[in-house]
């Protein structure tokens, strides 16, 4: 069964970076109600670069927090969460990003951030009230998620990093063993 789970997140969040470094760039933020001008740069560039600034300005000009990634689904917030773009995080949440949004896979933000051992994103989103109980579309919750052994995900760890280390993904192997059972007891 773990091993049934364990694949299930391997196929889940590899789609979820892969599509989101491939193709989510190319989504633009659509402008709403302010009359400031969107920056230049895209908003899921400009998460997937960490530029905090370039974020601010796109929270400032209205453009869409929410959009996801057609591929996907992954949204900015999903983005910045994978990617340990805590500041990003932070700004996104703090400017009313919907916190549960699931991507094609049925994974919200605080699974990716539970998964890739987000401690300081995940706090954020119990923090703001994400929900804890919803279900990826293959039955797990965050928690569940981190509940396995680290021996028999490390695999899945490896190859994302591996794949994904050039395009900004950071996995610190002993920080993220350490992490899991640590995020398991806050989602308790």
């Amino acid at each position: 069964m773990i091993a049934l789970k364990m694949n299930a997140l391997k196929t889940l969040f590899n789609i979820i970076v892969i599509c989101t470094v491939l193709t989510g760039c190319g989504q633009s933020g659509a402008q709403t109600k302010s009359e400031a001008e969107a920056p230049k740069m895209e908003l899921m560039a400009a998460v997937m670069a960490g530029d905090l600034a370039i974020v601010k300005q796109h929270i400032e000009a209205g453009s869409d927090l929410n959009v996801k990634e057609a591929f996907s689904g992954s949204t900015p917030l999903s983005s910045a969460a994978t990617f340990g773009k805590t500041e990003v995080a932070k700004a996104l949440i703090d400017a009313g990003a919907k916190l549960s949004i699931k991507n094609n896979d049925g994974a919200t933000a605080l699974h990716a951030a539970a998964f890739f051992g987000r401690i300081e994103i995940v706090q954020m989103l119990i923090d703001a009230k994400a929900d804890q109980t919803v279900r990826n579309n293959f039955g797990a919750t965050a928690r569940e998620s981190v509940m396995g052994s680290f021996a028999d995900v490390k695999p899945i760890y490896d190859l994302m990093q591996q794949q994904l280390g050039p395009l900004g993904l950071k996995l610190d192997m002993e920080e993220l063993e350490k992490s899991r059972p640590v995020i398991a007891m806050m989602l308790q």
